[in-house]
C-alpha cells in the first residue's frame, strides 16, 4: 500500500511539473546529449525502491525530458522540477529554490533512496541549487547528487566547498568536436583537488579511470589527512586533564573518550588539536537564541567536533548533530558520610516490632486460655476477678524477670505458668546476647537517598553542574519535583559549578555535610575513588535513587557528513566492549567506595551516650508509677 501510494505521488508530480515545462527548443540540449551518460552512471547505483529527482533551470524542453526519463530506468520513477531563472533576480531564484527543495524533500521521504540530477549550464544556478540542497537537507549521505553541465571545470571552482561535503559528482559534457564525451569528477573533502573518476563515450560506454568508485564514501577514510579542532573540557572519568604533557603525548587530555578519539583519528586519517571553551561549559541555549560552551563552538563552526560526552536533547539537536551514543548515564546524589553515631534507642532493636507485637498477642492468648480453663474447673468461684488479676500480674512479673508464685491452685495453673516462664527465659537470653552486640555498633548516617529527601532538608545546598543538558531540562519544566529544584535557587539552596570544580567541592563543602553534589553516576564513582586513593578513607556515598537518564555522545557540525562516517566506528567500539574495558581500567580503587558500610563495630566501654535511652525509659516508668500511686491515694 505504501509503495503504491508513493508511486502514484511520483507519477502525479511528474505530470504536473512537466505540463509547465517550455516547448521544445531543438537538439543540442545538455540533457539530450548527456542523457546516455547519466543513465549509465545511475544504473551503477540503482537499488530497489530508488527514485530520481530531476532539477533543471528551464532550458530543457519537455520533449527531452520525456525522452531521457525513459532511459534512466528508475525503479520508483522520476520527479521533475524546474526553476526558470532567466529574467529573475538572484533573490527570487533562491526563494524558488527554497520552496522547490521543500517539495522535493517530501518526495525523498516516501522513497527508500534518491538520486538528485541537476542539469544546467549556468554556474550560478548550479551553485545556488547545491547550496539549497545542502541547507534544506534534501540529501542524506545514502542519497546522491549528480550535476550535469557543459561548463568547463575551471569555471566551477566555487562548487568545490558544497560538492566536497555531499555525496555528489560532477558530469562535464564536451561536444565541441562533434563527438560527445563526458568526464565524471568527484570533489574530495579538505583538499582543493578534483579527481577524475570515470569517462563516458558512445562507443566505449562508461569506464572507471581511477581507484575511486562512482559516488565514493569520501569520509570513510579522509585521503588528505586534515587537522580538526576538537572542543573538549575535563569530565572524569571520560576525559581527564593530563597536567604533565610530554612530547610523545602532547595532548592536554586523556581518558576513555580520548582513546576513542585517537582510534577514530587513526582509522579515518585525521589529526586534531584540543580547544577548551572560554566558559568551561558543555552548552545551553540562551534566551536570545545564542549558545554557550562547546555546543556553541561546534554550532558556530569554531570547532569540527565536540568531545563531550554530551547528553542528547532535542534542543541541542537544533544546533549540532549527535554521533551514535557511547553509553547511558544518570544522576545520583553524592553526599558526605556522617560520623559514626550511637543509637540511644538501640536496646529496642534486638527485637523487631513484629516480635514485640507477637509477645503481647501471646500473653493475651495465654490469659484468655487461663480464663476459659477457670470457667471449666472453677464454675462457682465468687472471687474470680481477684483471682484473675493475681494470675495476670504473675505472668507480667515473669515477663519482667521478677519473682512469681502460685499458692495451691490447680495443676493446669502451674503448667501454663511454667510454659510461659520457659518461653520468656529463651526470649530474654536471646535478647540479652543480641543487645550486647548492638551496643558495640556505630551507625554512619547516609541521609539523602532520594531527590525528595534532599529537597525537604532546608539546611542542605544542592550543587549542580552549569551548562548541561540537565540544567536545560530543569529550566524548561514548569511543574513537578525538578521545577522545585530550580525554585530552590531563590532560597540560595542551588549552587551551579563547572566540572573542573567537582573535586574541590567534594573535598571541602560536601564532606562538611551541608552540601550535596547531584552528579553523574560514573563521575561520582571516580571522585570517590580518587579521594580514597589520596587519604585511604571512604568519606562519600551515592544515593540509591537514580534519575534523569541520558544518552551520551560526541557532537559534530550540523548536517556534516563526517558524523555518519564516525558512527560506524563508534558502533564497533561500543559493541565490542572496548569503551567499557577502558572505563574499568581507568583508575585503581574504582570500586572501593561504591557501597560504603552503614554500620561499624567498635570495642570500648559503655557510657551514658550508649545507654541514655534506657535511663529515659526507667525514669518514665517511675514517673508513671508515681502517677498511678497518686491516683490510688486520691481514690481512697
Amino acid at each position: 500500500m505504501t509503495a503504491a501510494a508513493a508511486s502514484l505521488l511520483l507519477v502525479l508530480t511528474v505530470c504536473l511539473t512537466v505540463a509547465q515545462l517550455p516547448r521544445p527548443q531543438g537538439a543540442g540540449e545538455t540533457l539530450s546529449v548527456a542523457g546516455a551518460a547519466v543513465a549509465a552512471v545511475a544504473a551503477t547505483v540503482w537499488r530497489p525502491r530508488c527514485s530520481v529527482i530531476l532539477l533543471t533551470d528551464g532550458t530543457t524542453s519537455s520533449t527531452t525530458v520525456f525522452t531521457e526519463l525513459g532511459g534512466l530506468g528508475a525503479p520508483w520513477g522520476v520527479t521533475v522540477f524546474q526553476v526558470a531563472a532567466e529574467g529573475k533576480s538572484p533573490n527570487m531564484t533562491e526563494a524558488l529554490l527554497s520552496r522547490l527543495v521543500a517539495q522535493a524533500r517530501r518526495v525523498r521521504q516516501v522513497s527508500w533512496c534518491v538520486t538528485v540530477v541537476v542539469v544546467s549550464d549556468d554556474s550560478a544556478f548550479l551553485a545556488a541549487s547545491a547550496e539549497w540542497i545542502f541547507k534544506g537537507r534534501l540529501l542524506v549521505w545514502t542519497n546522491r547528487l549528480l550535476a550535469v553541465t557543459r561548463r568547463p571545470l575551471s569555471h566551477l571552482r566555487h562548487l568545490h566547498t558544497s560538492f566536497s561535503m555531499m555525496n555528489a559528482m560532477l558530469l562535464l559534457l564536451d561536444d565541441t568536436s562533434g563527438y560527445p564525451r563526458c568526464v565524471v569528477y568527484v570533489h574530495l573533502p579538505y583538499s582543493p583537488q578534483v579527481v577524475e573518476v570515470a569517462q563516458w563515450s558512445p562507443r566505449r560506454g562508461l569506464i572507471l579511470t581511477s581507484h575511486h568508485t562512482l559516488f565514493p564514501d569520501k569520509f570513510a577514510r579522509l585521503v588528505y589527512g586534515p587537522e580538526f579542532v576538537v572542543a573538549s573540557e575535563e569530565f572524569p572519568p571520560h576525559v581527564v586533564n593530563n597536567m604533565a604533557p610530554s612530547p610523545q603525548h602532547p595532548h592536554v587530555f586523556t581518558g576513555p573518550l580520548v582513546y576513542l578519539l585517537d582510534l577514530l583519528a587513526q582509522t579515518c586519517n585525521f589529526t586534531y588539536t584540543f580547544s577548551r571553551p572560554s566558559d568551561g561549559a558543555w552548552g545551553t541555549k540562551l534566551p536570545d537564541g545564542s549558545w554557550t560552551g562547546m555546543v556553541g563552538m561546534v554550532g558556530r563552526q569554531e570547532a569540527d567536533l565536540g568531545l563531550g560526552p554530551f547528553g542528547v536533547s532535542a534542543t541541542r539537536a537544533e544546533m549540532v548533530d549527535f554521533t551514535r551514543s557511547i553509553l547511558i548515564d544518570n544522576l545520583r546524589i553524592m553526599g558526605g558520610l556522617g560520623h559514626p553515631e550511637v543509637d540511644p534507642w538501640g536496646f529496642l532493636l534486638p527485637l523487631a516490632p513484629l516480635v514485640w507485637v507477637s509477645i503481647l498477642v501471646t500473653l493475651a492468648v495465654v490469659l484468655v486460655a487461663v480464663f476459659l480453663l477457670s470457667l471449666c474447673f472453677l464454675p462457682q468461684r465468687h472471687n474470680r476477678l481477684e483471682w484473675f488479676l493475681d494470675i495476670f500480674f504473675s505472668f507480667i512479673r515473669v515477663l519482667f524477670q521478677q519473682d512469681a508464685w502460685v499458692t495451691g491452685g490447680w495443676w493446669w495453673e502451674r503448667l501454663v505458668l511454667g510454659a510461659w516462664m520457659l518461653m520468656v527465659l529463651v526470649l530474654i537470653r536471646s535478647y540479652a546476647g543480641t543487645l550486647m552486640s548492638i551496643l558495640a555498633v556505630r551507625y554512619i548516617p547516609q541521609p539523602f537517598q532520594s531527590l525528595r529527601e534532599l529537597l525537604d532538608d532546608r539546611s542542605t545546598t544542592m550543587i549542580w553542574e552549569v551548562g548541561t543538558v540537565y540544567m536545560q531540562y530543569l529550566q524548561a519544566v514548569k511543574t513537578g519535583i525538578f521545577s522545585e529544584v530550580m525554585a530552590s535557587e531563590n532560597d540560595g539552596r542551588l549552587k551551579l559549578v563547572l566540572t573542573t570544580e567537582y573535586l574541590h567541592m567534594a573535598d571541602t563543602l560536601v564532606t562538611e555535610g551541608r552540601h550535596a553534589l547531584v552528579i553523574e553516576d560514573l563521575t561520582g564513582k571516580v571522585i570517590m575513588a580518587d579521594h580514597f586513593s589520596l587519604i585511604g578513607e571512604c568519606n562519600f556515598y551515592q544515593s540509591r535513587e537514580v534519575f534523569l537518564p541520558v544518552f551520551l555522545s560526541m557532537i559534530g557540525q550540523k548536517n556534516h557528513p563526517l558524523v555518519p562516517a564516525l558512527n560506524n566506528r563508534i558502533k564497533s567500539v561500543t559493541e565490542a566492549g572496548l569503551y567499557g574495558y577502558w572505563m574499568k581500567h581507568l583508575s585503581i580503587n574504582s570500586t572501593r567506595c561504591i557501597r560504603p558500610p552503614t554500620k561499624i563495630t567498635v570495642n570500648n566501654s559503655l557510657s551514658v551516650a550508649n545507654l541514655w535511652g534506657m535511663f529515659v525509659m526507667l525514669a518514665g516508668g517511675h514517673v508513671l508509677a508515681l502517677v498511678v500511686l497518686g491516683i490510688e491515694l486520691l481514690s481512697l
